[in-house]
């Protein structure tokens, strides 16, 4: 019998894939379940409330940058990409739809259990800190912060932000003041270090982004400030 007994949807076209992480999954207690097309693929994810989605970039329809989309839609359910497409731009472009993370095939079935793990720990520590912590609220004369309910508004419009731009904006308040590097945020909003300087791209990417958004002159940041050769630093609201 195995050790875990989450829900888990493995959507592949290749059906070696498939029975591989069926075989594999299974034997660790997982409730595998196996779909190979993006028939009525959304209305069935959310009928059958699963714990994660394993879900391969290239399938008939829909890609996995559209499932990964009209999920996020309706749900805050962990998303794993799997992909024959290795590039920083791929996988920034996986990221961004609002996967959780992104494995490059062909790939170890021991790193893919591991990411798994890591994603489901990542989501449930998530949902448990909102749940029974009172979190911060921070507000000026235009933007409004709500860690509580993962909400941004600015000039009295709710601006939406990816569980992604969520989780590092959360990041960054909670250590307002401190200079986090992008190893560091790559670690804890992704769950992995970076092997390479370039994986790193990621996290500017993102900060990009979502100064775009919460910023009032993005090529001038007043709040997400760049630290020259560490990363990134959050300055309050209040000051």
């Amino acid at each position: 019998m195995g050790i875990y007994n989450e829900k888990l949807l493995v959507i592949d076209k290749e059906i070696e894939i498939r029975k591989l992480l069926e075989m594999r999954l299974s034997s660790l207690g997982y409730d595998v379940i196996l779909r190979s097309n993006t028939q009525n693929l959304l209305s069935f994810i959310i009928k059958e409330h699963f714990d994660l989605i394993i879900v391969d970039l290239i399938l008939p329809t829909l890609d996995g940058y559209e499932i990964c989309r009209k999920i996020r839609e309706d749900s805050g359910v962990p998303v794993i990409l799997l992909s024959a497409l290795g590039n920083v731009k791929n996988r920034v472009m996986g990221l961004d739809s609002g996967a959780d993370d992104y494995i490059i095939k062909p790939f170890s079935p021991k790193e893919l259990e591991s990411r798994i793990r890591s994603v489901l720990r990542r989501f449930n520590s998530n949902n448990s800190t909102s749940s029974k912590k009172n979190k911060i609220v921070l507000k000026t004369n235009n933007l409004v912060i709500n860690l509580n309910t993962r909400q941004v508004s600015k000039n009295g419009l709710v601006i939406k932000l990816t569980n992604i731009e969520c989780n590092i904006l959360e990041l960054l308040i909670n250590n307002h003041g401190k200079k986090l590097s992008r190893s560091m945020i790559l670690n804890n909003v992704w769950g992995y270090i970076p092997q390479r300087i370039v994986d790193t791209r990621i996290v500017d990417v993102h900060i990009a982004r979502l100064r775009s958004k919460i910023e009032e002159d993005a090529a001038n940041p007043d709040l997400i400030i760049t630290e020259r050769g560490v990363g990134y630093v959050f300055l309050s609201l209040d000051r």
